[in-house]
């Protein structure tokens, strides 16, 4: 059940969106908080880890390091796409030219992670890097169809800004 309350100038407004936004806001922030110390900490984690699993020792060591990395900083700049998008969102303002930017960005970014843990796979298979590839190509093309239709509403939305 949705509440509605008011804002102090008459206007409704609904809490549990603002209980969505306030979450997806606190989310984004621990990626983003966590998100380069964690990158940054792969080729520390991957030596210790090269100990125990020997695909990640040796000569596959700086290649398993370089392409964990390339898959968090892309990862990161997602995120940095999201908290930009996330204060259009809670300006209410949200179909702006930035958002379409960052959405064909975003696009951008999970095909490059895609393509990266497909190059991992032929060194090491596992079944998550196939969920990681699936998840990656249907959120690039996801971002990239949101993109699209931002783009349109924006197109509405100035043609009705002229009309009136």
């Amino acid at each position: 059940m949705c509440e509605r309350r008011c804002t102090g100038d008459g206007r409704l407004q609904n809490t549990m969106k603002d209980k969505y936004l306030l979450l997806a806001k606190c989310a984004v922030n621990v990626m983003c908080i966590l998100g380069i110390p964690t990158t940054i900490a792969v080729p520390f984690f991957l030596k210790w880890y090269g100990k125990i699993n020997n695909h990640f020792s040796g000569i596959l060591y700086p290649i398993q390091t370089v392409m964990f990395v390339i898959s968090g900083v892309f990862a990161c700049l997602i995120v940095f796409e999201l908290r930009s998008m996330l204060k259009t969102v809670e300006e209410e303002n949200c179909f702006v030219k930035n958002n379409v930017t960052s959405l064909e960005r975003m696009g951008w970014y999970s095909f490059i992670i895609a393509i990266v843990s497909m190059i991992r796979l032929a060194l090491y298979v596992t079944p998550g890097c196939f969920a990681i590839i699936v998840v990656f190509i249907i959120a690039g093309l996801f971002s990239k169809v949101l993109g699209k239709v931002f783009e349109k509403a924006i197109e509405y939305k100035e043609d009705n800004d002229l009309t009136i």
